[in-house]
């Protein structure tokens, strides 16, 4: 699959947030979360379902495909880690939170396994 743009990765992210929390998956809790309007979401929903990430029924509910579920999975753990990382050097969880929603979309893979390893290591 294509690299997914920022904007998609917010999108898998919020949607998957909204799956393990078991909370109905609708367009208003994702343009809420997100801070973005429905038509915004809309046209994103398209784009996901286009690439095979999400599912749309008649009643408007969101549901993620299996790769959907992969993707955000994947970006979800990059953004907790990358968060608790930045904690752990000292940066307040307000600054931490801003700047990983930043930094989870251009760390190299090589750089986000180092910060892995090293928080394995550090609770170890």
């Amino acid at each position: 699959m294509n690299k997914l743009t920022n904007s998609c990765e917010d999108y898998i992210e919020a949607i998957y947030i909204l799956h393990i929390q078991n909370k109905p998956i609708k367009s208003i809790r994702i343009a809420e979360m997100l801070g973005v309007s429905r038509p915004a979401v809309n046209k994103a929903m398209h784009e996901l379902k286009e690439k095979g990430l999400v599912l749309m029924n008649h009643y408007s509910d969101i549901i993620l495909t299996d790769e959907g579920k992969k993707q955000g999975e994947k970006i979800y753990i990059k953004h907790k880690l990358i968060n608790e990382f930045l904690v752990s050097l000292g940066v307040s969880s307000d600054t931490a939170e801003i700047d990983c929603c930043k930094i989870e979309h251009v760390i190299s893979d090589e750089t986000f396994e180092a910060i892995k390893k090293y928080l394995k290591k550090k609770d170890m």
